[in-house]
Order: structure tokens, then sequence, then C-alpha cells
């Protein structure tokens, strides 16, 4: 017999956790954990901000730097988070944007027709998990500045100083907690440059440069051809069986569907997907629309050519997925993630486009 739990649970056993304390209690539910791939995710929540800003027309430069001591320094030149006091919480735009969860400019397609940012969370969860935060923005001819320490605001707002009106963009830096992310964990160099190639080749004209100080290394990412290079780069030690096949179409609602696929005499099969410049790496509905196309077509074009009799079977996923290289990066106003982290795209209407 399971023994009767008698442990108190009444009204003044509920919690409520105020501001950004909740991210600090449950990181893993903002940046899914506490280890080396989660301190990643603090960096790539900052960039995205940024990659957003490129996503509108308003950034072409982002400079990421990681420092001795494990700080790190995001910059571009965007149009700046406003700075304003906001109508209703009546307190500065920027600090509402940094301190509180589900902020933000990405909800009604005002700011950002399109974006891979849809919570409002990122970079107030970066701000939460960070021992200490300072963030800079050039913004309407001033220059402005607030610090925060794990999460909380130290002062106001401060505007001081004048820049050209036409100087404009956000300056981020940040250095993870230790009381978050234990032990002896740092940031990999390699693990970030893979990830902003990828980010470089799927946003067109924007130059992503990466300074690691702690030892001296840099590389700049700028690529003009798209995935058309992202698919040549992933096949450079391999050979083609043909031209990059490349198919860039927007279809209703503003979903934007851009693809390039080309076939190896490899046997492996390398694919990637993006929602929004993002990998989602556990793939989505964009993936599964483009694989049953692939499928469908080839099947299609076997018929139609008598390359299949009426009696044999039709090609399945596995026989016309060996040695196919191929992305889709689809830009799509209103995104559906599974979760924070951003790993699986769900819209069920990108399927059916993709397709």
């Amino acid at each position: 017999m399971v023994e009767k739990n008698t442990t108190s649970y009444e009204a003044k056993d509920i919690q409520v956790l105020e501001g950004l304390e909740a991210v600090r209690r449950r990181p893993g539910m903002y940046v899914g954990g506490t280890d080396v791939k989660a301190l990643h995710h603090l960096i790539y929540e900052v960039v995205d901000n940024s990659i957003d800003e490129a996503l509108a027309g308003a950034c072409d430069q982002i400079d990421i730097t990681i420092h001795q001591d494990e700080s790190v320094t995001v910059v571009d030149n965007g149009r700046g988070i406003p700075v304003a006091e906001h109508p209703t919480e009546k307190r500065s735009a920027l600090e509402l944007v940094m301190t509180t969860l589900h902020a933000g400019g990405k909800f009604d397609g005002g700011g950002y027709k399109v974006s891979g940012g849809l919570h409002g969370v990122g970079v107030s969860a970066v701000n939460a998990l960070s021992e200490w935060c300072e963030v800079e923005v050039k913004r309407e001819g001033q220059y402005h500045f607030q610090r925060y320490e794990r999460g909380r605001p130290q002062a106001p707002v401060k505007s001081h100083g004048k820049v050209k009106p036409a100087e404009t963009g956000t300056k981020t830096s940040f250095k993870f907690d230790t009381e978050i992310f234990k032990g002896e964990i740092s940031y990999r160099f390699e693990t970030l440059v893979q990830r902003f190639r990828e980010m470089a080749f799927v946003t067109r004209g924007v130059k992503i440069k990466l300074i690691d100080e702690r030892d001296g290394r840099e590389m700049s990412f700028y690529f003009e051809g798209g995935i058309t290079s992202f698919v040549r780069y992933l096949n450079r030690n391999r050979e083609p069986l043909h031209d990059v096949v490349h198919v860039e179409k927007e279809v209703e609602g503003g979903l934007v569907i851009d693809a390039a696929i080309q076939y190896t005499e490899a046997y492996a099969e390398s694919v990637y997907a993006f929602a929004n410049t993002i990998n989602t790496i556990d793939g989505g509905t964009h993936l599964t629309g483009l694989r049953s196309a692939i499928t469908r077509t080839i099947n299609d074009y076997a018929r139609k050519n008598n390359l299949l009799k009426d009696s044999d079977s039709n090609f399945r996923g596995d026989d016309t997925w060996e040695g196919l290289t191929a992305i889709i990066s689809i830009k799509v106003p209103d995104p559906q993630f599974e979760s924070q982290t951003k790993v699986k795209l769900m819209n069920p209407e990108v399927q059916t486009a993709a397709q």
C-alpha cells in the first residue's frame, strides 16, 4: 500500500515567480539546459536579434567577440532597440525588452515582417542567466546605456553623448552566470564558426565576423550566393552529378520558400532546414514538405518516361534521398516552433507550400 502524502499543500504554498526569476529557476525551459550547448544558445539568442534586423533590411554587419574572461559582445548596425518610454508600461522600451518575458516587437508584424524571435523571450532570458549584461544603443542621434546584474537593472537607461543621426545599432555584452552554468565549460570557437557560417549563407548580403580574444582567432563570413553557395560548399569534396537546382518563390501569406538541391556520388544525405535563418536541427514541416516533393517528383518523372513499369513499386523516400545535398530555407511571418530553443518548425501550412 502506498503511504499517503501528508505534506502541507495550501494556498500559501503557491509561489509566483516575479520578473526573470522563472528563467533562473528553470533555465532548461528557455535555453535548453545549463550545459555547454545551452551556453552557446545564449550567444545565438542575441545574434538572432541582429539577424532579425538584417531580415528587416536594417542591418548588414554583425560582430561577435569572445573576451578573455568568457564574456561576449555582439554588435550590429541595425536600427537600435527603442529606448523611449513605453506608452503603457511607463518605462524605457529598452529596459522592458531586456527584463520582461514576452516583450518585443515581433508579435504583430509591425517592427518585423519575418523574424526568428516569436516569444519575446530570448534576450531577456540571456539577461536573466548572466552575471552581468550591458546594452549600448545608438539611435536618433544619441547614445544610450543600461547595465543589469542577474537580470536586474542597476540604474535607469542613461542617454548621453551624441552620435551622427545615420549612426545606429545595438551593442550587447554579457557574461554567463557561473551560479547557473556550473563546472568547467566555455565557448567553443568551432561550434560558433559552424553556426555563423550557416547564418551568413541563409542571410545574403550580411557580413558576420567572429573574434576570439582568448587565442587570437578570427573569421568573417559573407556570401552573396545564398543557399546555392551553401550547397556548393557542402559538396566541395564530393563529386556532383549535376548543377545545383535552386528555386525561390513567395507564396500566399508572405511565406517565402528558398530551396537548393544537388545529388552527388556519395551515399549519405546532407540536408539542412532553416526557418527565418534559424537552423531547425530536428526538421519540421518545411523539411517534410521538401522530402515529399522530391520523392513525388522523381516517381512522376520515372513513370512518365517509362523508367518504372506499371508493375513496379514507386521509389521510397530512402531511395530518393541517397547522395542528396539539400537546403530549404523558409521565411514565414508567424513561425510556430516546438520550443523556445527552436529546433523544430510546426507550421502545417509550410509543408503544403514546400511541396
